[in-house]
């Protein structure tokens, strides 16, 4: 199955356009549209966003979920079930618009503004665009994780995010520089774990050992393994790392 053809078919479906009025609109055969929605034709990935656009694709949307993100990520069978269920709220909320005065239409939909495709706004409770920081916290990129329950690995969406590993100061724990580590919010140590540091050069990775209520064993591993104790009053951790992604 194409994935690109999929999410035409899905976003023509929502629109209630049929394949030939879509065709037509982008000077290509109802035969080829049909072909590329059933996954036996391969569509370009910008003729693709041509015809989303035509049919009322918005910008906004497309730069938090670019097509190929989501190509590479969408289980569309959760996609549509989620479109299903958005759609039917959208439904209830269009029944509840036409029961209001005029005035009030008006600032309904002054407020709500251009939402984009359905499916794009459903896919923003089964998919969460994470940033990748440097060192010095400057966003250098993103990947998509999925968001269950309300969460990604267990916190707050918008608390996660990735770090880059500026050095090889953890090689021994298997982190070298350019991995990623994926961070969720932490305060406190916690014993065994790659934890995030402020310290005045920047942020840094370090396993944590804990060597009593008051401190703790800070340790980095490049040709050698070296400690450092520090009081917990003086630590300044600011998440525990959960994941670990490296190229090969």
């Amino acid at each position: 199955m194409s994935r690109l053809g999929d999410l035409i078919k899905l976003e023509r479906t929502r629109r209630g356009l049929s394949a030939k009025q879509v065709a037509k609109k982008n000077g290509v055969s109802e035969k080829y549209l049909l072909e590329v929605e059933l996954g036996t034709k391969i569509i370009a990935d910008d003729q693709a966003r041509r015809i989303l656009k035509s049919m009322g694709l918005q910008q906004q949307t497309e730069a938090d979920f670019s097509l190929e993100d989501i190509a590479a990520t969408v289980d569309l069978q959760t996609a549509t079930d989620e479109m299903q269920r958005a759609q039917q709220t959208m439904k209830r909320k269009t029944e509840i618009v036409r029961q209001r005065p005029e005035a009030e239409k008006v600032a309904s939909t002054e407020d709500k503004g251009v939402t984009g495709s359905i499916w794009l706004d459903a896919l923003a409770d089964v998919l969460k665009r994470v940033p990748i920081y440097n060192a010095v916290m400057k966003e250098v990129g993103h990947r998509l994780l999925p968001v269950e329950k309300g969460k990604v690995e267990g916190a707050a969406p918008d608390k996660v995010y990735y770090f880059m590993a500026p050095d090889n100061d953890m090689r021994g724990f298997r982190i070298m520089r350019g991995d990623l580590v994926l961070v969720v919010p932490a305060a406190a140590p916690v014993d065994g774990a790659i934890m995030l540091i402020q310290t005045p050069v920047g942020r840094m990775l370090r396993m944590v050992k804990k060597l009593d209520n008051f401190k703790v064993l800070l340790q980095r591993y490049d040709a050698s393994c070296e400690s450092e104790i520090m009081s917990v009053d003086e630590l300044k951790i600011v998440g525990r790392g959960v994941r670990l992604e490296a190229e090969l």
